[in-house]
């Protein structure tokens, strides 16, 4: 789906232009309740094709809720999601991955008693077609296709230099290698959107300096967006294009990150000013 953003020429002329902007996804008035508990209230906001997307806020904001409804996990009560121009009505988890919508988790979910590789491996899963029968025999079809999923497997372990750990099982690495496992096994599945959840949380600053260079070679190398839900605000104005602040639930600024930063609502919510 295409929107169109008028914007002022800069020049003499003080034309205006038409911008065109390739829009991936779209939430449009979205709530999202837990009984009497409102988690997310009528927010809206979007995400254009090739930008970092980050999402911000305290602690209770409703960031990963949000993160959750776009990737199926959640349904909202109100509001809509239009993926690539289509709306989505109770879209479940595999369904979004299938169409091109991967994630990682705040608390890492991996399979900790597989080496690095095979988690990485798990990602391609919806990428490989032959049958139960071929699988079994592992022969022919089945053999050619897995060995060329191996290869774009070693390939994300080549880009996210971790050749060292590859034969690893991850429940023995540091929590910081973990959370690169997870990023390539959510880079394994060639995603359009690419969703990150606190993708530097429990970092120390080399790692997150790392995982930065990652994400930004992501976006640019592969072309691939990014929504991400971050604390560290130092990352978040380096990483972003755009930036949406949600807190008790509701969007308070939306924005580039300088204009963000600057807004008296995004000091408040985070220096616990009473509402």
């Amino acid at each position: 789906m295409n929107a169109f953003a008028i914007e002022t020429d800069p020049a003499p002329s003080d034309q205006t232009v038409i911008v065109e902007r390739d829009l991936l996804l779209s939430v449009d008035n979205v709530s999202l309740a837990f009984g009497g508990v409102k988690a997310i209230t009528d927010i809206s906001f979007n995400i254009e094709k090739g930008e970092i997307r980050a999402i911000i806020g305290p602690n209770g904001a409703g960031k990963t809720s949000m993160l959750n409804v776009i990737n199926g996990f959640y349904h909202p009560q109100e509001g809509t999601i239009t993926w690539q121009g289509k709306v989505r009505r109770k879209m479940k988890p595999y369904e979004a991955a299938s169409q091109g919508i991967a994630r990682t988790f705040q608390n890492v979910a991996l399979f900790t008693g597989m080496t690095t590789l095979d988690n990485i491996m798990s990602g391609r899963s919806l990428k490989m077609h032959r049958n139960f029968f071929w699988q079994l025999l592992w022969r022919g079809p089945a053999e050619r296709e897995e060995i060329e999923h191996r290869r774009k497997v070693e390939d994300i372990i080549d880009f996210l230099e971790i050749q060292a750990i590859r034969k690893t099982p991850v429940g023995k690495l540091p929590y910081g290698l973990q959370k690169r496992v997870e990023l390539g096994r959510a880079l394994a599945m060639e995603p359009e959107l690419l969703l990150l959840d606190e993708p530097m949380a429990g970092m120390n600053l080399e790692e997150k300096e790392d995982m930065s260079r990652f994400i930004l070679d992501v976006n640019r190398e592969f072309g691939t967006t990014i929504a991400l839900i971050e604390h560290d605000m130092g990352v978040v104005m380096d990483l972003s294009d755009r930036v949406v602040v949600l807190d008790y639930g509701k969007k308070i600024a939306d924005g580039p990150p300088e204009e963000v930063q600057a807004s008296q609502d995004v000091i408040d919510a985070y220096l616990g000013v009473s509402h």
